[in-house]
């Protein structure tokens, strides 16, 4: 009761009323102020002491006055300024070869040069065409044919020589063949013209898909295998020739004793090069699907004896 009476005196008399409505003021506006000071941008603009203190005597080193404001703005400029020196460096040094969807600048550059270099090797393909076309007609024992004129401009006059029987010439053959028929060199000669006794080498493990068939043109086997695989010598020999051609596409050709020549047509790759010596069974090529003349993946063989097609498969079994 006491305690209910001296507070309701507070409000009878005017001083102790007077006194209680200032405090009420006061209360209002410090509760006011502390709502202000608590607002979103206050709490971001609000000041903080960052202190780095010595862990030995707790001496104050180093120290920062930072907000939320101050540090987002150092946080962004630092993100930007990664971002942009990372497609700097991108954009202006070779790393951006390992991005996928950017090419190599020597890449370009090689193909640029191919380019510039297109008709200079059209020149050298026509070329080795006209080199391989001459070393068929050669292995034929065959004059040049119409097409290989028209390359050169040339006409050929061989249909106009008319050979004749010599009655002297016979009588030189006779002598010289009876000198010849009991000599010891020219007996190894005979004996070194005949193939049957050779071993020949398979080039490939496969299916025969066409055989010899000199009717059509068609002066070897075409053999098909699995892929990649290995295409090797039949025979010891000398790569004599090596290259490219439109028409039966990476093509090598070997020379053996006794007057054989074997070819290899329709490679995808060849590892031998003219003048390397090879030995029987060794690689020299790689099975393909090369040239126009070619339809599928395999390799055309072709084995000449004194200048005349052979059939392969009389002497090897593939």
């Amino acid at each position: 009761m006491h305690i209910n009476y001296s507070f309701a005196k507070l409000f009878y008399f005017p001083k102790q009323k007077r006194i209680l409505q200032l405090l009420i003021f006061q209360i209002f506006v410090i509760a006011m102020e502390r709502k202000r000071n608590n607002g979103f941008w206050q709490r971001w603009r609000r000041k903080y002491r960052l202190v780095i203190l010595s862990a030995d005597n707790f001496e104050e080193r180093l120290s920062f006055m930072l907000s939320r404001l101050n540090i987002f703005v150092f946080s962004s400029f630092v993100l930007l300024f990664l971002i942009g020196g990372t497609c700097l460096l991108i954009a202006l040094t070779p790393i951006r070869e390992y991005i996928p969807g950017y090419t190599s600048s020597n890449m370009r550059r090689d193909v640029v040069e191919l380019n510039r270099l297109s008709d200079s090797l059209l020149v050298v393909i026509e070329s080795k065409d006209r080199y391989l076309q001459n070393i068929r007609h050669i292995i034929q024992g065959s004059h040049a044919t119409e097409n290989t004129d028209s390359l050169f401009g040339k006409k050929d006059h061989s249909a106009e020589v008319v050979f004749k029987t010599v009655a002297e010439d016979s009588i030189l053959r006779k002598q010289v063949e009876d000198e010849e028929r009991f000599s010891l060199f020219a007996t190894q000669e005979k004996q070194n013209n005949g193939i049957e006794s050779l071993l020949f080498f398979a080039p490939l493990k496969g299916v025969v898909t066409q055989e010899f068939m000199p009717e059509n043109k068609h002066w070897g086997v075409d053999v098909v295998a699995k892929e990649n695989e290995a295409v090797k010598a039949t025979l010891n020999g000398v790569v004599v020739f090596s290259s490219w051609t439109s028409e039966t596409g990476y093509v090598i050709g070997l020379l053996h004793e006794n007057n054989l020549f074997s070819i290899y047509e329709h490679n995808s790759v060849l590892l031998k090069k003219e003048g390397d010596k090879v030995e029987v069974g060794e690689p020299i090529a790689i099975i393909g699907n090369t040239g126009e003349l070619s339809t599928g993946p395999h390799l055309h063989f072709e084995l000449w004896h004194n200048g005349k097609p052979i059939n392969p498969e009389l002497y090897m079994v593939f």
